[in-house]
């Protein structure tokens, strides 16, 4: 019986099999699957000899409708592991081109159609074939083949992940780097030599430029960017087999960078530059709104020049604050941000202090925009007759001719690393109030100093309440920023500072402070920053500002609050955390990117305008919005 097997397998090979060649049922043999299907019952359900109930043993008789077509994925012989460990891109190359490769073997090979479907006790037999060594290499193909039932799902997924951490930019990136290569091939002689690689290189320049424009991101690209894409890759290829020089071409992309480097310098200290400029200007809109207050403040009669409530200003049970600011916008948005987060608004003080050119316009927007039930005062610095050149060191020093030389003279080079310090916030008096907080609140025991580039998120009544320990100044420190360390604003190099502080030492923010006055006047702290003034009057101790005097005078007299009271950041740095800036009490656009100017981080703009009323008479006449 087993030898009848045998001649019948051969006689379906060596006979019946190249019959089938021309045969109609071969042509769509890969056709779809229902004349698929009718083909193999047709052979499955062959005669030999006229019994009609006798099948070919070549094929395992199935029904049709259960018949599969498997995928083929490459395996050795000695391989234990009925999925080969490769990876998921090389498995789907080997599956397409199986799958494809199979289909046309399948056309133009019959016997490998019977042998792949032949069942294992037939291989014996075609081994001892007159035809074995054709045989035995469809034998071999078919045992070094596997169905693929699935992929690793792990390596699946591992793809999939990749896929999704890709950056947003990946390929506008790809596209300027191809176009950085092409751009070398171009320079190089022996692409210049060859005239049609030149051609190619510099359409291919053309064509992915336009289709990269400004794009940012990959959602930014038109549809033709992949082709074109693919079309500059082959040509810095044909680029690439006819420049075979590598030095040369480092040298040339060595050259680019050196340049471009140089290029980064000079836009960045133009940027600098840039950046200051627009820092010190006043918005046309900010320029336009004192006037426009001023004028409609003195149309006033004098009887409604005055603010409710007067008799609450020197009332030391009471919540008090000190702003000192000449921008009206920015001081109604911390008023107006205090007063929305506090529990007792009428128990809320506001002491603001401009100068001569804004007092009419600053008490004409709060006589306008009453703060609720807050008490509001407007002061004139030019009021303070006891603050004058002879009484404190740095007034004297803001009108030498060495300071208003060191601010305004035109030669700017080689200055550029202090471009910062020369803000005309520092020549003005009103930046250095902070140091005369007992002068000015005489019957104050504690006081709130807030800067007007500030938000207020909570209500700060329980800053009052805190003891201090003996310290006058209540503030948060920055020790997680290198630079607000005393050693980067402080000279060290003079024996002044080396001898009395310590470089790594945690600096604090100004911006939230608590001042307790009483321990102010005991400590005699106004004048401890008169003698350091005094020994800095020719800047060899620290440039200009606040924070360094600051730093210096309340050296170990600073009591260091909760972060939370006080966020910094918003006006220069993008990345400030957002958690934090939810939680906070005060958010502190400190930097040169004010909420005001069009420079401002677009993402924290709102915490700010949302305290503005875009809608009030004075801010539509000067074109202010949001």
């Amino acid at each position: 019986m087993k030898v009848r097997q045998i001649v019948l397998g051969l006689l379906s090979i060596t006979v019946i099999a190249p019959i089938f060649l021309y045969t109609d049922k071969v042509g769509t043999f890969v056709n779809p699957s229902s004349s698929r299907h009718d083909f193999l019952d047709d052979v499955g359900a062959f005669t030999v000899s006229g019994d009609n109930t006798r099948h070919l043993n070549v094929l395992q008789h199935q029904e049709a409708s259960t018949l599969k077509e498997p995928i083929g994925v490459v395996y050795s012989d000695q391989s234990t592991d009925p999925f080969p460990k490769v990876t998921v891109e090389h498995k789907s190359a080997r599956v397409l081109s199986a799958t494809n490769e199979d289909r046309q073997q399948q056309l133009s090979n019959p016997i490998r159609q019977v042998v792949d479907r032949a069942p294992p006790n037939l291989t014996t037999a075609l081994d001892s074939h007159p035809n074995a060594s054709g045989i035995s290499a469809v034998k071999l193909e078919k045992q070094s083949t596997q169905p693929l039932h699935k992929i690793d799902p792990k390596e699946h997924s591992d793809n999939k992940r990749d896929r999704q951490t890709e950056p947003p930019d990946a390929q506008v990136r790809r596209l300027k780097d191809q176009l950085i290569r092409a751009k070398v091939y171009l320079s190089l002689p022996s692409i210049k030599n060859n005239p049609h690689v030149t051609r190619e290189l510099r359409l291919r320049v053309k064509e992915v430029t336009r289709a990269l424009g400004d794009a940012t991101k990959d959602t930014d690209l038109p549809k033709i960017a992949l082709d074109k894409m693919k079309a500059m890759e082959q040509s810095l290829e044909k680029a690439k087999q006819v420049q075979d020089d590598c030095a040369a071409v480092i040298k040339k992309l060595r050259a680019m960078l050196h340049s471009s480097e140089d290029q980064l310098r000079v836009h960045k200290k133009q940027t600098m530059f840039l950046t200051q400029l627009t820092a010190k200007t006043l918005p046309k809109g900010l320029h336009c709104l004192p006037l426009r207050l001023t004028t409609e403040y003195y149309s006033l009669n004098s009887s409604q020049h005055n603010f409710p409530n007067q008799h609450k200003l020197e009332d030391p049970r009471l919540y008090h604050y000190a702003l000192f600011s000449d921008n009206i916008l920015a001081a109604a948005v911390v008023v107006n941000s205090t007063v929305a987060h506090a529990k007792h608004p009428s128990n809320h003080v506001f002491h603001i202090v401009t100068d001569r050119l804004n007092y009419a316009a600053m008490r004409m927007w709060f006589l306008g925009n009453p703060p609720g039930k807050a008490t509001i005062q407007v002061q004139n610095i030019e009021e303070f007759t006891w603050l004058n050149a002879s009484y404190s060191p740095v007034l004297k020093q803001l009108g030498s001719p060495s300071m208003i030389d060191y601010y305004f003279r035109a030669h700017r080079a080689n200055s550029d690393q202090n471009l910062k310090f020369r803000n005309p916030k520092y020549m003005s008096i009103l930046n250095h109030l902070r140091f005369y907080l007992p002068e000015i609140f005489p019957k104050l025991n504690k006081v709130l100093f807030l800067d007007d580039d500030i938000v207020v998120q909570k209500d700060l009544t329980g800053l009052w309440s805190l003891d201090l320990k003996g310290n006058v100044n209540g503030a948060v420190e920055t020790c997680g920023e290198s630079f607000h360390r005393f050693d980067r604003y402080l000279n060290f190099s003079n024996p002044l500072i080396s001898k009395n502080f310590d470089p790594h030492a945690c600096g604090w923010a100004y911006g939230m402070n608590v001042f307790d006055l009483d321990e102010w006047r005991r400590q005699n702290i106004t004048e401890v920053y008169h003698q350091w003034q005094r020994l800095n009057r020719n800047r060899q101790l620290w440039k200009l500002g606040t924070l360094p005097p600051g730093l210096i005078t309340f050296w170990k007299r600073t009591y260091s609050l909760n972060k939370s009271w006080h966020v910094l950041g918003l006006g220069y740095n993008p990345n400030v955390n957002q958690r934090e800036i939810e939680e906070a009490a005060v958010v502190h656009y400190n930097g040169n990117l004010k909420p005001w100017l069009e420079i401002a981080i677009p993402k924290y703009k709102n915490y700010w305008a949302k305290y503005v009323d875009y809608d009030v008479m004075y801010l539509r006449e000067c074109n202010i919005n949001p």
